[in-house]
């Protein structure tokens, strides 16, 4: 043995069990992960999955989980899926635009300009 370190290879080897893939339904870089509220963490779960639950007590989107744990998507990605097939986290596509601002803003907004 060298006694050199092996890389962080080794380590996210270990953080998915050797998948590169997260299992289930897919999911992109926009989708909103949530904690869901009142499951209890099992005890065996690895500190970056404690740290998915803690930040995802609020909508979180992946881009941002996968930033805050300072890991690749793809990793983060198979953690995510992980959490969710374990019913502690739910990961949705975010709304369309079209369905997140109300008419009335828009003619808000249209008044206002024709007012200028």
């Amino acid at each position: 043995m060298t006694g050199e370190d092996p890389g962080p290879l080794i380590r996210l080897f270990g953080l998915t069990g050797g998948r590169a893939r997260p299992r289930g339904e897919t999911f992109d870089l926009v989708a909103i992960v949530t904690t869901v509220g009142g499951s209890h963490a099992p005890a065996d779960l690895i500190p970056e999955h404690h740290t998915v639950l803690s930040v995802c007590r609020r909508p979180t989107p992946v881009a941002d989980v996968a930033a805050h744990l300072k890991l690749p998507l793809n990793i983060t990605r198979v953690i995510l899926s992980d959490l969710r097939r374990e019913g502690l986290v739910t990961i949705e596509r975010p709304r369309p635009a079209a369905q997140t601002i109300d008419e009335r803003i828009y003619r808000e907004v249209l008044h206002g300009l024709r007012s200028l």
